[in-house]
This record gives structure tokens, C-alpha cells and sequence, in this order.
């Protein structure tokens, strides 16, 4: 559905997705797989639209969080191997190798479910096995006490009926942060990793396909880490940590437009709270983009937005629907004019700084009402909006 109003927007570069994807593919070799992270709508970008060209692309997986994410895609055309790397209810098993889509087990009361339901139906369920090395979330615990019996529980999976065991994988806590406590965190979440397979791999008497640990972080830091198959996920949109230095590009650019300009003497208040007074004779533009739209109330005038005049100043607090920036010193900004909200000319990384947080949370929360306008060779190939009509 195409949105009627110019308000506020994202456009989606795929030539930038199209180039990350060569620049990682690059860093990591063409013996290295690459998986793809297309999750929480590849985190804002689109994922349907994101996957169709990684698919092109020649990637070997994609990867993401639900039954209902890989039916999303695989409803829209794509059919390259996609991993589910959240929970899985047994009973959607059938659907699951309907759709040849692969499945994280981890643990055995999930293992034996998946086993039984795939026997009962007369199928095959893909696979793979996540270790728990030190997230302590998901994952078969094979930390210090653990090892041998973590170990055994998962020979034992590996080995039961109904199940294919294609890969095996983990996930590191702190790979993407500084420092010699987290480098020393990571070396040995890979040590204890690189020592279950051997384990499992020598009691089966064969090799797993597939095994995977490096997400963004560890491509950036540790790429001898790559294994069988990489996890891109931030980098994969020109975002986060090493991402400038390795040459890859921002691919989201969030827009607005200044729907209101008026002038207020110094004195004047502004927005909820009061939090902001004019100290001068204020120029003073509204935008339709506010905390419904995914700008966070906590950057309430701590953050600037570019204009075609430069960056200017948000001012008071951030309402529902719209906000205040200051264009006192951008002059030539009029009503109508673009103001890019992040983007290549004013970084995500930057306003994520501000709020305290990571840029995924912000690109993440670019809410279902701003439409995606996906663009190749900087012409607009398609358009997105997910509110129902």
C-alpha cells in the first residue's frame, strides 16, 4: 500500500545493501557461507524486499526469529535455505519442512518434540544445534561442569529419527565491545565452542555441515573466527561497529519534511513540559515525526537533524506525531523542505549515542506507519507501507 501523504519516510538503498554484502563477502572468502540476518524485518529495512537481493546476490542463508518471519518470505518468493533461530512450537513442524525451512534446537525437550512430531509425520526436520558458550540464554549449557554432559545430550539428539543435523552454532556475548576482558570473553566462548565440536564430531564419527559463530562483531574483530558460515546482521546495512572502516554503506535514510515554520520572541516556551525556552527571537519548524513514528521521547532536545542548511537543534519535548527543530540558523529551510532525520549525513550511531542505546534499537523501532521507499540506481523501485486499508 502506497502512503497519500508526504510525511515522514525511509528510503532504502538496496545498491548499499547489494555493496555490504560484496565488501563482507570479500572480508570473509568465498569458501565462507554467509547467512544473512533478516530478522524484526531486517531490523526496519524491509525484509522481503532485503532477502530478494541477497537471493540474487548468491547468499546461503538467511536467518530469522519466527515461523511467522520465514512465511513472510517464502510466501513472497524467496527460497533459499532460511534458519529460525527463536522458538518453534512442535506443532508447526509439519509447516516447517513443508516449507524446507531449518530450525534451531536447543535443547533436548525441544530435540525430542521436533524428533517425535517429524516421525509421526513422516518427514525430515532440517536442523541446527546451538551451544550455549557464555550467553547464557538459549543454547545447550556446555560451560566448565557441564561440558561432558552437555556434550552427551547433544550426540544423543544429533542421532535421533526423523531429525537432519546440518549445522551446529553459538552466539558471542560481547565480540562487538572493547577491551581485553571482553577479547579474552570471546577467545574463550570460541575455545569452548571449537572444543564441543571436536567432541560431539569424534563420539558421531562425522563432521557437522555447517558451523557458525561470527556475528558482526566477530567479522569486524575476530574473522578468523568464520568457520563455515558468517552472521552479518548491523553490518549487513552499512551500521555499527567497523562498519565505516570497512567501507560499507548506511542503506536506510529516515526523511521528514518541515510542515509548519512560525517565530517566537526569547521567553517562549516550548512543547510538553516547558523543558526548552527561547533565549532569542526563534525560528521555530515542526515535522511530522515523533515517538509514534520511533523517535525516542529521551532525546527530547539532546539531538540535531541535518537540513539542506546544515544541522539544526530539536527542540522541546518530542510529542506523539511531530516535533520542533530549531531553523534560526538555517534560514533558507522553508515549509516543505527535507530534513533528514539519520542517514548517511547525520548517523544513526550518533543519535544511539545519545539515547544511551545500540543503533539496531533505533532502526528497529522506524514504526509500521513510516512507508519504505526501496530505491536501485537512486530511482524508486518499489514502495511499502504497512498499515492495513
Amino acid at each position: 500500500m502506497e502512503s497519500t501523504l508526504k510525511r515522514t519516510w525511509a528510503e532504502v538503498d538496496l545498491d548499499a545493501i547489494a555493496h555490504n554484502y560484496d565488501v563482507l563477502r570479500r572480508r570473509m572468502g568465498q569458501n565462507v557461507k554467509f547467512l544473512g540476518a533478516v530478522k524484526a524485518d531486517a531490523y526496519g529495512h524491509g525484509s522481503v524486499m532485503v532477502s530478494r537481493v541477497l537471493q540474487e546476490k548468491g547468499a546461503d542463508y538467511l536467518a530469522v526469529s519466527s515461523m511467522d518471519e520465514a512465511m513472510e518470505l517464502r510466501n513472497n518468493g524467496i527460497t533459499m535455505p532460511i534458519l529460525i533461530l527463536g522458538h518453534t512450537p512442535k506443532e508447526q513442524v509439519g509447516r516447517l519442512m513443508e516449507l524446507h525451512i531449518t530450525q534451531a534446537v536447543t535443547c533436548q525437550a525441544k530435540a525430542v518434540e521436533y524428533s517425535a512430531e517429524a516421525v509421526r509425520l513422516g518427514g525430515t526436520l532440517k536442523v541446527h544445534i546451538k551451544v550455549d558458550t557464555g550467553m547464557s540464554r538459549l543454547g545447550y549449557l556446555c560451560q566448565g561442569p557441564h561440558f561432558d554432559t552437555g556434550v552427551d545430550s547433544i550426540c544423543r539428539d544429533c542421532a535421533l529419527p526423523g531429525l537432519e543435523t546440518e549445522g551446529i552454532f553459538t552466539h558471542f556475548a560481547v565480540s562487538d565491545e572493547p577491551g581485553e576482558d571482553c577479547e579474552r570473553y570471546t577467545r574463550a566462548q570460541y575455545d569452548l565452542f571449537c572444543r564441543v565440536i571436536r567432541a560431539v564430531e569424534q563420539r558421531l564419527g562425522h563432521a557437522f555441515a555447517i558451523r557458525h559463530c561470527a556475528n558482526s562483531g566477530a567479522v569486524v574483530h575476530y574473522p578468523e573466527m568464520a568457520l563455515d558460515m558468517v552472521r552479518p546482521g548491523i553490518l549487513l546495512y552499512g551500521c555499527g561497529d567497523g562498519a565505516a572502516e570497512l567501507g560499507l554503506r548506511p542503506a536506510m535514510r529516515l526523511k521528514t519534511t518541515v510542515s509548519t515554520i512560525k517565530t517566537y520572541e526569547s521567553g517562549t516556551d516550548i512543547s510538553y513540559g516547558r523543558m526548552f525556552t527561547t533565549e532569542r527571537t526563534t525560528r521555530m519548524g515542526v515535522l511530522p515525526y515523533g515517538y509514534a513514528d520511533g523517535f525516542f521521547r529521551s532525546l527530547s532536545s539532546r539531538c540535531t537533524l541535518m537540513s539542506a542548511d546544515g544541522a539544526v537543534p530539536q527542540r522541546g519535548r518530542i510529542c506523539m506525531d511531530m516535533c520542533m527543530v530549531d531553523l534560526t540558523d538555517a534560514p533558507h529551510v522553508q515549509v516543505g523542505d527535507e530534513i533528514q532525520i539519520f542517514g548517511p549525513e547525520n548517523p544513526v550511531e550518533n543519535l544511539a549515542s545519545i539515547a544511551g542505546t545500540i543503533p539496531y534499537e533505533l532502526l528497529c523501532a522506524v514504526s509500521k506507519r513510516v512507508p519504505r521507499l526501496y530505491l536501485r540506481g537512486g530511482k524508486v523501485v518499489e514502495r511499502e507501507l504497512l498499515l492495513r486499508f
